[in-house]
């Protein structure tokens, strides 16, 4: 017995977004027996670039149920049936998401068209819907409505079925049940609702207590890794008793949960992370004005409160920048205390000075560069970004797929801010220096 269901939403992740329409096909593994189709008001705005893909706008659902008054009928509907979704979990994490909200638990066998397309009809170039559809000469009414594809769905899983689908459906079933490698007091229910996208996830003690964080470019297969060494060492075992629930943030690609992983190692400070667990020790060339009117220039230790014109990982890097603008601006080196000397000479004009010390800085921070890194999420058609101010680590979020404007107070209207770390700034730098045609210059 199947459930084959698309849904149509406001974005691609369901904690901010909300369902504008689904239709269910009911199938008994011959033919179908059944049809449920609604539009649906998500509570939320619907985006432009969504409308003009689906043709459904604000004014379409203001007078659809919401989905709380869906729900229990949606709910009875999907029970006691194998979920089965083109690209599949999306379509699971926005159901689940909202039967919850609404008290309903939901927790289905599932079972993906795109996978079992690989197999039934493997050698395509494609195995997106669309392209399935054109290569297989299924008719679609309606594309990208939530009717319209999950009737193309529909007639895809019948020709599945008699491609030898039933044995491969009966091998995604066996993959899909993890219970006997789990430790022993993690429920099932806690791998079964981790979904195969990028993140970070999170192991919890019996009191709920974070005790280890890591990152993931899918996170259950990379929670599973942890369960399926061979590995009985009394560390491992202690660790495995000690997990009792597994939480998870779907990030939009996998830097993107690296760099998550140690703002949260940073934040939780988990029993069971050993790297990143370390005092850092940041330096800055920091700018201020003497007594004498001269601005000067000096490399310290970052501490809190305190904002550097430069930070920098290691002192000797710091050194080497500072001499490179002594030399380049014709700065003084005891003016920058590069060099012990008592006495200025009283040669050098303090506004002349100051004016090299400005453009000394000005060169400095230009060249740190103010730039985003851009990507393209592994669900939904939105733009991951990654955004790194003077050098320094900003933040990150999703823009809109259309957005074309590159102002840092544009995208800091989508962006969360993070603090930086030591761990960041090299990833951050490391991944630029790699990914050059992933870097949009900021204004």
């Amino acid at each position: 017995m199947y459930a084959i269901v698309d849904i149509e939403t406001t974005g691609s992740h369901p904690a901010q977004n909300g369902i504008t329409e689904i239709a269910i096909v009911l199938h008994n593994g011959t033919e179908v027996e059944g049809r449920y189709e609604t539009l649906i008001n998500p509570g939320y705005p619907i985006p432009s670039f969504i409308t003009y893909l689906t043709g459904i706008s604000n004014d379409t659902v203001a007078s659809a149920p919401s989905f709380s008054q869906v729900a229990q009928h949606i709910h009875n509907l999907l029970s006691n049936r194998i979920f089965i979704a083109h690209n599949v979990n999306f379509d699971y994490t926005f159901i689940r998401h909202h039967l919850q909200e609404n008290g309903y638990h939901w927790l289905p066998k599932k079972l993906c068209t795109l996978k079992l397309s690989r197999k039934a009809f493997p050698g395509l170039a494609k195995y997106g819907l669309g392209h399935l559809c054109q290569v297989l000469e299924i008719p679609v009414v309606n594309r990208h409505r939530a009717g319209g594809d999950a009737d193309a769905t529909a007639i895809l899983f019948q020709k599945i079925l008699k491609e030898g689908g039933e044995k491969i459906i009966k091998d995604f079933l066996k993959k899909d049940n993890h219970e006997q490698i789990l430790p022993p007091n993690l429920p099932k229910e806690s791998i079964q609702k981790l979904p195969y996208v990028p993140g970070v996830y999170y192991f919890h003690n019996a009191k709920g207590k974070i005790i280890y964080v890591g990152k993931a470019k899918n996170l259950k297969k990379r929670v599973l890794s942890h369960f399926t060494g061979l590995n009985t060492g009394k560390k491992r075992q202690e660790f495995l008793r000690n997990i009792y629930e597994v939480s998870f943030t779907e990030c939009p690609t996998e830097f993107t949960a690296f760099i998550l992983e140690s703002i949260e190692i940073k934040k939780y400070w988990p029993e069971y992370n050993f790297s990143q667990k370390h005092a850092e020790q940041f330096y800055g060339i920091y700018l201020f004005e003497d007594n004498a009117g001269f601005l000067r220039l000096a490399i310290d230790k970052k501490r809190k409160h305190t904002e550097p014109v430069a930070s920098f990982t290691l002192l000797g890097d710091a050194h080497r920048a500072l001499w490179k603008m002594v030399k380049q601006f014709e700065l003084h080196p005891a003016l920058c205390f590069l060099q012990k000397q008592l006495y200025i000479p009283a040669t050098i004009n303090s506004e002349l000075y100051n004016e090299k010390v400005r453009e000394a800085v000005n060169f400095l921070q230009q060249n740190m560069g103010t730039f985003a890194i851009i990507e393209a999420p592994a669900t939904g058609n939105q733009k991951s970004c990654v955004l790194v101010e003077n050098g320094k680590f900003y933040g990150m979020g999703l823009l809109p797929h259309d957005n074309e404007s590159f102002d840092p107070v544009h995208l800091k209207t989508y962006l969360t801010a993070y603090p930086e770390n030591e761990m960041i700034r090299t990833l951050v730098k490391s991944y630029a220096q790699k990914n050059t045609e992933k870097l949009v210059k900021v204004n």
